[in-house]
């Protein structure tokens, strides 16, 4: 199906070109010269995308301001460009806080219109595959559990819900610290804005700015840091403890000021966002150490969450692989299998790998024991846990060997050479499984010298 593109402007001659250009481009035009025609427009069918200009004739006292803020009361996810010969940094500044994806100056290129249209459309389709992934991903699980340390954390983010209080995280990773915010943003006010996650151990150091803050473009081009892309929603803050001390001071004095400028930029930017931190570190310790500063420590933990590990949680283990059997069954379309839930292993095994492990276990175990009988699933259980703590304990004494910072690059480098060779060197799946953007993927895998991968 091909892009509906509608073209708001009240000159002929500028709607025209527009029109004429996209259409050579296989864009599918519709056109509108004032309010009123856009409105019947917009309500008979919405478009894939919206390039209104802000000064219509104000025969009816409406001009693209209104049609901007009537497009973003329907809907956000088709973006609109705002087109003015008339314009000031006011003007621009005012579209953009109203949610316009861009605002140009006339005259301007063909390609620099088309280039803004190409990106507008691509930010979308990213925003609905995110959305689609986290309902995928986040949606179809919940927390479980009936131990006292789980109803506590419920009832937590029962209160939490209903405040702007920021929040630090903590517990082992695949404990569910990120299913936790997305719960707290979920009952939230600001649970129909963008939930947006910031992961501080995947960027690489000498981006963390522009990821974090953005910048303004030598063509012109502005690049939306994490801040923006939270704004109005929430910004989760995962493994918080690895961003360097410098970045840690602008992040501080975003919450202090609920502005920042973008790199290279002149104008502030005022952002109004909830910010939700997580760690698998002691934080209290890194700031002791001096690798995490004191100041935005105090200001991140405004409420706290402590996450248990698994095997300090034990009574939950038989609610946790009910429920997975069950979910995993329905999301695959498979027979639900039976997993005993009185083998004695089940409580004696470490559980490194926390609640997410469980899950992979059974969904392993769901996977491979179709059409099998009782004893062979028990046969399997026994089989994979043995064989993890097995390899687990290999690991650990081939990691003493090395200083802390390489012995964490061979576990991170053999842990996604093995997700990899499990998806068949899938790029997607992969960071789908591990719960990671296809993006920062590539970039961790570049980063650990991992080649050869499309």
């Amino acid at each position: 199906m091909k892009t509906e593109v509608l073209v708001i402007d009240d000159n002929f001659d500028i709607r025209n070109l527009i029109s004429n250009i996209l259409k050579e481009k296989k864009y599918n035009v519709r056109e509108a010269a004032n309010y009123d025609q856009a409105i019947f427009e917009i309500e008979k069918k919405l478009p894939d995308i919206a390039v209104v200009d802000v000064k219509l004739d104000k025969g009816d006292n409406k001009d693209g301001i209104d049609i901007l803020k009537k497009i973003k009361s329907l809907t956000d996810l088709v973006p609109v460009i705002m087109i003015s010969g008339h314009a000031n940094v006011q003007m621009a500044v005012e579209s953009l806080k109203l949610g316009a994806y861009e605002f140009i100056q006339k005259p301007f290129s063909t390609d620099q219109l088309l280039n803004f249209i190409n990106r507008a459309l691509e930010n979308t389709n990213l925003k609905k595959e995110n959305t689609q992934l986290e309902n995928k991903l986040f949606h179809s699980f919940d927390l479980i559990g009936e131990s006292s340390q789980l109803i506590k954390i419920k009832k937590l983010i029962t209160k939490l819900s209903l405040t702007d209080s920021r929040v630090l995280i903590s517990g082992p990773t695949g404990s569910g610290k990120e299913l936790v915010a997305r719960k707290i943003h979920r009952n939230s006010l600001r649970s129909k804005e963008s939930f947006i996650v910031l992961n501080g151990a995947l960027l690489q150091k000498d981006n963390y700015e522009q990821e974090l803050l953005g910048s303004e473009n030598s063509d012109g081009t502005i690049t939306y840091g994490f801040l923006e892309k939270a704004n109005n929603g929430t910004l989760l803050i995962d493994e918080v403890s690895e961003i360097p001390l410098d970045t840690q001071a602008k992040i501080l004095r975003v919450l202090i000021d609920q502005k920042f400028k973008r790199i290279n930029g002149k104008q502030d930017v005022f952002v109004n966002i909830r910010i939700i931190s997580s760690t698998s570190k002691d934080l209290k310790n890194e700031v002791n150490i001096g690798n995490f500063r004191e100041d935005l420590y105090h200001r991140l933990n405004v409420v706290p969450i402590e996450i248990p590990k698994l095997n300090s949680r034990t009574d939950d283990i038989p609610l946790l692989i009910n429920y997975f059997q069950k979910k995993i069954s329905d999301i695959n379309g498979m027979p639900e299998i039976k997993i005993n839930t009185e083998d004695d292993l089940l409580y004696s095994y470490e559980w490194p790998g926390n609640v997410r492990e469980l899950r992979n276990l059974v969904e392993r175990i769901s996977i491979l024991s179709q059409n099998e009988n009782k004893s062979n699933i028990g046969r399997l259980l026994h089989e994979i846990l043995n064989k993890n703590s097995t390899q687990l304990n290999e690991n650990s004494n081939i990691s003493m060997s090395f200083p802390l910072k390489q012995a964490r690059e061979n576990f991170e480098k053999n842990y996604l050479l093995n997700q990899l060779k499990k998806n068949k060197g899938n790029i997607s799946k992969t960071a789908e499984f591990i719960g990671m953007e296809r993006s920062a993927l590539h970039r961790k895998l570049k980063s650990l010298g991992i080649k050869g991968i499309n």
